[in-house]
């Protein structure tokens, strides 16, 4: 339990699947089971620095559920990284997976730090030493746990994962699979890097389809128009933008954590994210209004409302000042249970993180796939189909009289690339879990999406248990 007083992430998530529990017929062992971690592994390790000092490394890997292996989940790198925070990520994993239906326990891991405060020899050292303790107990392996890469790290912290595994374990034929969002050239897949934004995309382009549910908002159907503030630029948060952009909506608003920017005629998404890169940030950018205090932004009128950064972002405090519509929670956990019952009861749609930001371990679960095949998705089939289409398109030629233009004829006669399959599969469990859980929220006459996902993934998990006969 967490110190009296201080906030926890993962008995915030057991309210709700408590809650969740009290639509279903769950016997009181089996959810005790399903709610507690079955691991929790907390080190230490010495990091020498320049200067001959040393700094000791906090290191944590939580698994939380087995009733499916292996278990996912990624590893962060961050200050804010503490027992309470890493078991209550690690068992959003397990309702997430089961919510999206794919057959992996929840995870997570995490390296108390600030990683902008050391250069790159120092987090590969301090990445190697970490993978190295977790294969020491076991909580690494393609069929053991399988990592991926969250706030902090990115596909080069993945490439040293694998490495320092494969080094390790010279003798494991699919040690690629030790862990997912590698790099292509390690072995990773085309559509990682933007998987999770373009899974927000499609989660929020789902919701906002149902004319019944717009009705209720006061919306029209569809992204054309639609205003929408985003909280964070990192990957989550920017490729979330593009796509909604690309779509028709209006970006009007985007909060960091050193600034902001708010134009209610719309943000150039890639401009904006090009003058981030090259000055650390958003001040004396030319267009819109700096917005010091950042978090402000949250309280800003819109649309749609996408918190793409931290957790704990929307509480009880500010809650009341939201002026959104609807809450697309692409982060984990960023609106407390406290929050979420003043937003429900203000007539807002929030969309739960456990579905929203699914599209990372989704196509990180089509990368461990691959890995496991050892062949990449479309290698053996694109050709095929690719002469197969070009004799159909000849003989619909012959028999019509017509002709096709070059470019009509490339367009339909291209055999699938290994981004189209994993964007397909992508958009099919993004499209699927939502009508799904947004099927169960009607059903059981709710106002929250997110106890109907919890329910839908009580459901699987409970099953996987009793098939088991492990619980009646």
């Amino acid at each position: 339990m967490a110190p009296q007083g201080e906030y926890s992430l993962f008995e915030d998530v057991c309210k709700v699947v408590d809650y969740a529990a009290s639509y279903l017929d769950i016997h009181p062992g089996l959810l005790e089971q399903i709610k507690l971690c079955n691991s929790v592994y907390k080190f230490h390790f010495p990091l020498k620095n320049a200067d001959g000092s040393y700094t000791v490394i906090e290191g944590y890997r939580v698994q939380h559920s087995h009733h499916k292996l292996p278990v996912k989940g990624g590893i962060r790198y961050s200050t804010y990284v503490d027992e309470e925070e890493v078991k209550g990520l690690a068992a959003l994993m397990t309702y997430k997976c089961a919510l999206v239906n794919i057959p992996y326990g929840g995870a997570k891991g995490g390296v108390s730090i600030d990683p902008t405060k050391y250069n790159v020899d120092q987090l590969e050292k301090i990445t190697r030493r970490y993978t190295a303790e977790l294969i020491k107990k076991k909580f690494i392996g393609p069929a053991i746990d399988v990592p991926a890469p969250d706030y902090g790290t990115g596909s080069r912290e993945m490439a040293w994962i694998v490495d320092t595994f494969e080094a390790f374990n010279p003798e494991v034929i699919n040690a690629k699979g030790c862990v997912t969002g590698k790099p292509l050239s390690q072995h990773g897949i085309d559509g990682r890097t933007e998987a999770t934004g373009m899974g927000v995309y499609i989660g929020i382009r789902e919701a906002v389809s149902v004319q019944e549910d717009m009705d209720q908002l006061d919306l029209s159907p569809g992204l054309e128009g639609k205003t929408i503030i985003v909280q964070g630029l990192g990957n989550v948060g920017y490729y979330s933008a593009k796509y909604l952009q690309e779509a028709g909506a209006k970006i009007i608003g985007i909060a960091e954590w050193n600034g902001g920017i708010w134009d209610e005629n719309g943000i150039d998404i890639d401009a904006l994210k090009t003058y981030q890169n090259k000055n650390k940030g958003f001040k004396g950018y030319e267009r819109g209004e700096f917005v010091e205090k950042s978090a402000e932004l949250l309280t800003y009128p819109c649309d749609i409302l996408v918190p793409a950064a931290l957790e704990n972002q929307i509480t009880s405090e500010n809650a009341p000042r939201i002026q959104a519509k609807i809450i697309a929670e692409a982060a984990n956990g960023p609106v407390t249970q406290d929050a979420e019952k003043i937003l429900l009861n203000k007539n807002i749609l929030v969309i739960p993180d456990m579905y929203l930001n699914a599209g990372g371990v989704t196509v990180s679960y089509f990368e461990w796939l691959k890995n496991l095949s050892r062949v990449s998705f479309g290698k053996l089939e694109k050709r095929y189909d690719m002469k197969k289409y070009e004799g159909l398109l000849e003989s619909i030629e012959k028999i019509t009289g017509d002709s096709f233009s070059d470019e009509q004829k490339q367009l339909i006669a291209r055999g699938a690339s290994e981004r189209d399959l994993v964007n397909s599969g992508l958009e099919e469990t993004m499209v699927t879990a939502y009508h799904h859980m947004n099927g169960v929220r009607k059903e059981k006459n709710l106002k929250s999406l997110r106890i109907a996902g919890f329910i839908v993934a009580l459901e699987r998990i409970a099953i996987s248990y009793t098939d088991l006969g492990i619980f009646p």
